[in-house]
């Protein structure tokens, strides 16, 4: 009987073991949860977008006549993008006369039509100054005769004075005869030079006939345009100069954001590939625009204009038109009350957080003001210490049991 008995006990305690074992297997456990804690401290919301660097004033040099633009590297001791510049004395560009343009046949028959023409006027003008000379000499023989036979009291003086009126009147039809004659060549010679064509220029133009473009202002070439050798008209682009000290930061904001931002606001600047620089807004502008995003949404932006705080120093290696990123301050404390946005969700209209407290998430409802993508600023609901669970999951109700991970 006592062997049985024994048997029994350890029958019962096994069970008993196992349904100890059942029941702990079975008892809930605490949640693993990410915990943070409620602090006091500095907090600052900030408008953040994509901005570029903008030089205040670039220079555009532009032809001043249409013309032959030499090419660039080889005509100005070998210039390029960001060589220094002085203004009156670098020279930037040279210019030379255009290459006469070919003429078809019909315009090239007029031509030597006319320069035939013209040939023939300059030679009728050869024979008016023969006619004039001979008509002169002939009136001086005659005035030589009248003035012998006048000594004598041989003619009148009236016949003297006729031969003397020849005289002149043949001087002066002589000069109207060379002055034609210089007429018919200048036509002549204007007939001539338009039956230039590109296949009969032989000779370079000389360097007294280029124009010389000199920078208007100091500072660095920024884009060549027009580099190689090309014909342009008047007022064609060839380079953009400016002076790299002289830069500012431009950002198209949305015009919700733009409102909350008033001129002198510090401003944030990075993602250029260097340390964060300091920045202040100088100005933004009365007028939006529209703008259409990648993904085909219109958007309403609104230009705002920030100058460096840092000295050059610091953002010497950005450049025209350097993509940066900027975070504009709108609001800011010393002394703010904040939670993670992490472990805010909503309750109805209301924010409301996981408190941990004797190891359970209460759920408690909290009222917010300021926020931006890491923390929000408590007005109500939470003190400073308390830890609350981040990222909660569906796992996760109130009274549940937590612990941290």
């Amino acid at each position: 009987m006592r062997g049985i008995w024994i048997k029994r006990a350890g029958w019962v305690v096994v069970v008993g073991m196992g349904l100890v074992g059942a029941i702990w297997f079975a008892w809930p456990r605490p949640v693993g949860v990410d915990l943070a804690t409620v602090i006091r401290g500095p907090m600052e919301v900030t408008v953040e977008d994509d901005g570029k660097t903008h030089l205040r004033h670039v220079y555009t040099v532009s032809a001043p006549l249409a013309g032959k633009l030499l090419r660039i590297a080889a005509h100005l001791e070998d210039h390029h993008v960001a060589d220094p510049v002085t203004a009156g004395e670098t020279i930037v560009a040279v210019m030379q006369p255009m290459v006469p343009s070919f003429l078809d046949v019909r315009s090239r028959q007029e031509l030597e039509a006319a320069v035939a023409a013209a040939d023939a006027a300059v030679k009728l003008a050869e024979s008016e100054i023969r006619r004039a000379e001979a008509a002169l000499d002939f009136s001086r023989t005659e005035l030589q005769r009248a003035q012998s036979l006048a000594r004598s009291e041989t003619i009148s003086a009236k016949a003297l004075d006729k031969a003397k009126l020849d005289v002149e009147t043949s001087e002066a039809a002589l000069a109207s005869a060379r002055a034609q004659y210089a007429v018919r060549q200048s036509e002549r010679a204007s007939a001539a030079a338009r039956l230039i064509d590109p296949t009969s220029v032989t000779q370079q133009p000389s360097p007294a006939c280029c124009v010389q473009i000199r920078a208007p202002v100091s500072g660095r070439i920024l884009k060549i345009i027009q580099e190689s050798e090309a014909v342009i008209p008047a007022g064609a682009s060839i380079m953009d100069i400016g002076d790299p000290l002289d830069m500012e930061v431009v950002a198209d904001l949305l015009s919700n954001d733009a409102v909350q931002i008033v001129p002198g606001a510090p401003v944030r600047i990075d993602g250029w590939g260097g340390s964060p620089i300091r920045g202040r807004v100088k100005r933004v502008d009365p007028a939006g625009f529209l703008k259409v995003s990648a993904l085909g949404i219109e958007e309403q932006r609104v230009r705002t204009t920030i100058d460096f705080v840092d000295p050059p120093e610091a953002w010497v290696r950005l450049g025209h038109d350097y993509r940066v990123i900027v975070h504009v301050t709108v609001w800011s404390s010393e002394n703010a009350l904040t939670v993670p946005v992490g472990a805010l969700f909503r309750v109805g209209d209301d924010w409301a957080a996981f408190a941990v407290k004797d190891g359970r998430a209460r759920t408690t409802r909290v009222q917010i003001d300021h926020r931006n993508n890491r923390a929000a600023e408590v007005l109500s609901g939470l003190s400073a210490g308390d830890r609350v669970v981040l990222h909660p999951s569906d796992r996760i109700s109130d009274g549940s049991r937590v612990a941290e991970r």
